[in-house]
């Protein structure tokens, strides 16, 4: 019998993952607050949920790719939360990103109704989605992995199993830490290359190819190129990413100095409007400084 699935947020990510589970043929049923993205998947086949509850009611593996740790609380356990409408035995997978307690937080909340939970939470942007490449970070029981590993294989190139509950979280905190660093970092560096008076092509071109460069900054290399900052990871979520991994620091006594600092200037960056564009807009920020 085939295996029936739904899946809760459908932004960015959520939208493409779920487009990528329908190209394979599964059963999936679909909720997000706006209907756009609804009506898209429905017109390829998907059945629409007019709540939470009613995506849920009848599934065997529920994904959620939602905003924030406050976003899935409220549409997991809140007033119209669809954890209580859960089957039994039901597997949840949260794809979002979320520090390690609260999705520990999760995984005791879910045990509690009788549903078993997974924290899954991926690495990669929008065409990463979009060509089903995501690197999904697993923190869970292995016999629940093995249940949900073909369905995130249909959305990613790789998945990781981290180790318990939680684990797949902690992972994602450091990869986005270093993300967001390393985005600084090539942009500290390029703008004090122009300074020096070498030509911003010139740089452009080489310093992404360097071995001291993160592969990623090659694509941002052309945003900045084109001063264009079409949205693939919102410079937003970036500093919430950075705010998580903070208050993970707090809780393990472990100083983050450089990660600190990184998290003030994404905050600055948001303030001043760059929010809703790719975080690589932080280049941005910091040449009009």
């Amino acid at each position: 019998m085939q295996v029936k699935v739904t899946f809760i947020g459908l932004g960015i990510m959520g939208k493409r993952m779920a487009h990528n589970l329908l190209a394979q043929g599964i059963d999936l049923t679909v909720f997000n607050r706006s209907k756009e993205p609804v009506e898209e998947l429905t017109a390829k086949g998907a059945k629409a949920a007019s709540t939470a509850k009613e995506a849920v009611a009848s599934a065997d593996i529920v994904f959620t790719m939602l905003s924030t740790p406050e976003v899935v609380e409220t549409v997991a356990l809140g007033k119209e939360g669809f954890l209580t409408s859960m089957r039994k035995k039901a597997l949840w997978v949260d794809c979002s990103t979320a520090h390690p307690a609260f999705s520990v937080r999760m995984g005791a909340a879910a045990e509690t109704h009788g549903v078993r939970f997974l924290d899954a939470p991926v690495a990669g942007t929008k065409p990463h989605a979009e060509k089903g490449e995501l690197v999904f970070f697993v923190g869970g029981a292995e016999e629940d992995l093995k249940e949900a590993q073909g369905l995130m294989e249909h959305m990613g190139r790789k998945v990781l199993r981290v180790g318990d509950q939680g684990f797949g979280a902690k992972f994602k905190m450091l990869v986005n830490g270093m993300l967001a660093q390393s985005m600084l970092l090539f942009s500290e560096t390029l703008l004090l290359g122009e300074k020096m008076g070498l030509a911003r092509d010139f740089l452009l071109n080489a310093l992404p190819n360097l071995v001291v460069a993160a592969p990623f900054t090659k694509a941002k290399a052309e945003m900045i190129r084109a001063a264009d900052y079409e949205v693939q990871f919102p410079l937003e979520w970036m500093h919430k990413d950075l705010h998580l991994l903070s208050l993970t620091a707090y809780e393990y006594e472990q100083p983050l100095y450089l990660a600190n600092l990184t998290k003030e200037l994404f905050a600055e960056a948001k303030q001043s409007g760059l929010g809703r564009l790719d975080f690589a807009a932080i280049h941005q920020y910091l040449a009009e400084k």
